[in-house]
């Protein structure tokens, strides 16, 4: 067949994925001049109207949910052979599958998602539909306007209603996070086969291992030894073979879930995994990295008479990306890279880090936090992606250049963001020796006023090799 181009008034982008019945697409709506994702049918199912009438009920089902928390349906239509395609909203920020690409998360961090996830499934269960097949690649991020992630249940495929649900006769789901009543022929199911699914989905996020199959799921905390026991009782609770033992709604689960997110997030100290060096030296080469668990060092540096320096040199998992911060920022690290497409550029795994006083709090504009997010690409016009960020409930305050020993590039500045007192600051840079790649994203957070001297002395600082 002749490879197509365009779907309706939808310019096709790319791939981003093919299942079972079909195939998702990157697209561009240039009417709306925004990014869509298109389903299409795939053509070998195209004579089987029962597989026709499937697909076509998964749009249903999604408009049916209504939700933000599960991807919205915005066009349906047929391609001039008769297979169906739907429009959806464009996760750009991936799926929580590939956020395990880097390991397990930080435990606050996965407790939070997993509740995202439960209330998307809770407000599927409202409208009367069970999912069916929640997974973390069926759980997709997006960004906000306002910098955060949202995050949307997705391929609602296996997806029915709970009422047609309670009669089920086909086994569905998939290996880790089927609940043994859905394995089973014959036996119907209910909402509480997606909570064990969420349990599935909130250990792997915290382990970085799928489940076991029902009645031998081994303990996280034998995976995750920091684990608190009432972390490990509320997953547990979820992935019991006994569903009249699980948490009685998706709700319930979100619901625990959050407080323990806030629990584990006040317990936590305040370094960056508890890991620090002093050196007696001026400079220091690239950041260690541990083997053991991948993530760098954050190294305190100190003058030759001993005296501590007032930065902390950080480094991504690959040693890459290397820049000094503020000592007192140096608190906690994401060091495993970025996806790009974070900023509508191509879809990858580049190097990255985070480092603030508090990372669990960087996503919330609301919250006062000091911090850097620096991200390296390869590929693609970073500048022009950062030119066209907004910052909702801050005020915009203007750009000015910036140019160093290794970069140049414009600095844009936020303040008085969400009533937190806080500041953005955001970089693209380009090499200053006149190369067009690499390109680097970088991102300042500061509890209070912009401070120029301190931003500009982390990006002159800024290594990427």
């Amino acid at each position: 067949m002749q490879p197509l181009e365009r779907i309706g008034r939808y310019r096709l982008e790319q791939r981003l994925g093919t299942g079972a019945f079909g195939t998702v697409w990157l697209a561009y709506d240039d009417q709306l001049d925004a990014p869509v994702a298109v389903k299409v049918l795939a053509d070998n199912w195209s004579h089987r109207l029962d597989i026709h009438d499937r697909f076509l009920s998964e749009a249903r089902l999604l408009r049916r949910a209504d939700s933000k928390r599960v991807v919205q349906v915005y066009d349906i239509g047929e391609l001039p052979d008769g297979r169906p395609y739907f429009v959806m909203e464009y996760a750009d920020a991936g799926t929580l599958a590939d956020l395990l690409g880097g390991g397990p998360l930080p435990i606050p961090d996965a407790l939070r998602l997993t509740a995202l996830a439960a209330r998307g499934a809770a407000d599927l269960h409202g409208a009367g539909i069970v999912h069916r097949d929640i997974k973390p690649t069926n759980v997709l991020l997006r960004t906000a306007q306002d910098g955060t992630r949202r995050v949307l249940l997705a391929d609602l495929g296996l997806a029915k209603s709970l009422a047609q649900a309670s009669g089920l006769t086909l086994a569905a789901g998939s290996a880790g996070y089927q609940p043994p009543e859905q394995a089973r022929p014959g036996e119907g199911i209910d909402a509480r086969a997606d909570v064990y699914a969420l349990g599935a989905v909130g250990y792997e996020l915290v382990t970085g291992t799928v489940p076991a199959a029902p009645g031998q799921v081994v303990r996280p905390e034998r995976l995750r030894p920091d684990l608190g026991d009432d972390v490990q009782r509320a997953l547990m609770r979820a992935l019991e073979p006994d569903r009249q033992r699980r948490w009685p709604t998706a709700q319930a689960f979100a619901d625990e879930l959050d407080r323990l997110a806030a629990t584990a997030a006040a317990r936590r100290p305040r370094r960056l995994d508890g890991v620090r060096r002093r050196l007696n030296v001026v400079t220091l080469t690239l950041a260690a990295v541990l083997a053991a668990g991948g993530t760098a060092l954050a190294v305190t540096l100190t003058h030759r008479d001993g005296t501590p320096s007032a930065e902390t040199k950080v480094s991504d998992a690959t040693g890459r990306v290397v820049a000094e911060v503020p000592s007192g920022w140096a608190g906690e690290l994401r060091n495993s890279g970025w996806n790009p497409q974070a900023l509508g550029l191509a879809s990858g795994h580049e190097p990255g880090l985070e480092v603030a006083d508090d990372v669990s709090e960087w996503q919330d504009l609301t919250a006062a936090v000091n911090g850097v997010f620096i991200g390296a690409s390869e590929h693609g016009d970073v500048t022009a992606k950062v030119n066209a960020l907004t910052h909702s409930g801050c005020h915009y305050d203007g750009s000015r250049a910036f140019t160093g020993t290794e970069w140049k590039g414009r600095v844009r500045s936020w303040s008085g963001c969400s009533g937190a007192g806080g500041s953005i600051q955001e970089a693209a840079l380009k090499p200053a020796g006149g190369d067009s790649q690499p390109q680097v994203y970088v991102q300042v957070r500061q509890k209070g006023a912009v401070d120029k001297a301190t931003t500009d002395g982390i990006l002159g600082s800024l290594r990427v090799t």
